[in-house]
């Protein structure tokens, strides 16, 4: 179980970027975190199924999980060969 502080802090960056921030998010993963933007994105889907992410931001959390989900059934049902969903 991912701790409160990382939790808080994933997600208050997420928010942020809800909320309309500029510039590159990838630049910002890094420097904000020193992570690569895909270990980023490993470390958010998880903290979308913890129920703490939920208790910290009920609204995000969801908004993310439908985003989430959105863009997995575009993966499965997109045929072969129609480029990138």
């Amino acid at each position: 179980m991912p701790d409160a502080d990382r939790i808080a802090s994933v997600l208050e960056f997420e928010r942020r970027w809800w909320g309309g921030a500029t510039g590159r998010k990838e630049v910002r993963i890094r420097q904000e975190f020193g992570w690569s933007p895909a270990r980023y994105y490993q470390v958010l889907n998880a903290l979308l199924d913890e129920e703490a992410a939920v208790r910290y931001d009920p609204v995000l959390v969801g908004r993310l999980r439908e985003v989430r989900a959105t863009r997995a059934e575009l993966r499965r049902t997109r045929r072969p060969g129609t480029g990138a969903a």
